[in-house]
């Protein structure tokens, strides 16, 4: 039998499941905040991994993903133990709000500190008592308000262990990105966890297609690590993952109304308009058009914009007929529905 595992001074005996509240900053109000973190101590050995959602308040779809992965039987036979918090930026999810009450944004704050901001202890006690332990992450994410983005992974793909991970996890699109400092995967790969990135949706809403990849790239990287019997779940299927060789956002050339004329995951051609930017009267057009050939991997869904507002994140690939083959399996797979993964009726 295993060793209990301490988190946040609690014991959790091998072979059982608890719910631990850590307490952080207060309220004004003098009313007490804690964050929400689901402990799985499997009886065997094996890594320990966590699941996080909404570092960022408004990115909702982790949650889901993370109630989902909760809620399946397999987790009753783990090997090593599985960490996951649902809401990290409690005031954040509690604000509806990307940031936190201080106007930070908690993922350029890591690793923070003890006596430091507001977001600064937020991210000292999520490294202290989370990632501490581990020895991989899958830190969830959506696009910011009004921009949606494609299922995708970001990985540091030079580090060998993530590149694995992420191929198997099994997004439609896989980005090489180094981590910027001050993220969770930085401060992560400073304390040797391997965390990757996986954005997929827009803040504030729930996206069915984006919640399902999600979950089965959780659970397909779960199995590859051997926390989970490599039978579990077996109907999730791992389709191919492609490879961007580069992105790039498409930013607006004037202020006005925009008419969008490709949709996400859409392949493009060089020179191809991508939208229409007009004056309310419609009198004057301006046509954007795609720097290159590529996929739209992010867009911004509210017409009204800037000059200079970033519209379509594009990524670069020669394998498009792959790409295309890919993005059909991945985002029309019918076995996203099957019930031994999904118990439930879908999002609509």
């Amino acid at each position: 039998m295993r060793a209990p595992f301490l988190l946040g001074g609690v014991s959790v005996k091998a072979g059982t499941q608890r719910m631990i509240n850590l307490p952080l900053p207060g309220m004004y109000s003098d009313t007490p905040v804690t964050m929400a973190v689901h402990v799985f101590h499997g009886r065997s050995q094996g890594p320990t991994t966590f699941v996080s959602g909404a570092v960022h308040g408004d990115e909702i779809n982790g949650i889901e993903i993370i109630r989902r992965l909760l809620s399946l039987k397999s987790l009753k036979r783990l090997k090593g133990t599985l960490i996951a918090v649902p809401v990290v930026n409690v005031f954040g999810f509690h604000n509806q709000s990307r940031y936190l009450p201080d106007r930070r944004d908690l993922n350029r704050c890591f690793p923070g500190q003890e006596s430091g901001t507001m977001a600064g202890r937020l991210a000292g006690i999520f490294m202290r008592e989370i990632v501490s332990h581990c020895e991989y992450g899958i830190d969830l994410h959506t696009a910011a308000i009004h921009r949606d983005n494609l299922p995708q992974i970001r990985a540091d793909l030079t580090n060998s262990q993530l590149e694995k991970l992420s191929w198997e996890f099994a997004a439609p699109v896989l980005l090489h990105s180094a981590a910027p400092q001050g993220t969770l995967r930085f401060a992560g790969s400073e304390s040797n966890c391997s965390i990757m990135v996986y954005e997929a949706g827009e803040a504030l809403r729930f996206d069915e297609v984006s919640i399902r990849v999600g979950l089965r790239g959780v659970v397909n990287v779960l199995k590859s690590l051997q926390m989970l019997a490599s039978g579990a779940q077996a109907v999730v299927k791992k389709h191919s993952s492609t490879l961007l060789q580069s992105t790039s956002w498409v930013r607006a050339a004037k202020s006005g109304i925009m008419r969008a004329q490709v949709g996400l995951g859409e392949l493009v051609s060089k020179g191809q308009t991508l939208a229409l930017i007009s004056d309310p009267s419609g009198i004057q057009n301006v046509a954007i058009t795609a720097p290159f050939s590529g996929v739209v991997i992010g867009r911004c869904n509210l017409p009204l914009v800037y000059e200079g507002e970033a519209l379509f994140h594009i990524g670069k690939t020669r394998a498009t007929s792959t790409l295309e083959t890919s993005l059909e399996l991945n985002m029309n797979d019918n076995d996203f529905a099957a019930p031994q993964l999904i118990e439930e009726p879908a999002i609509i």
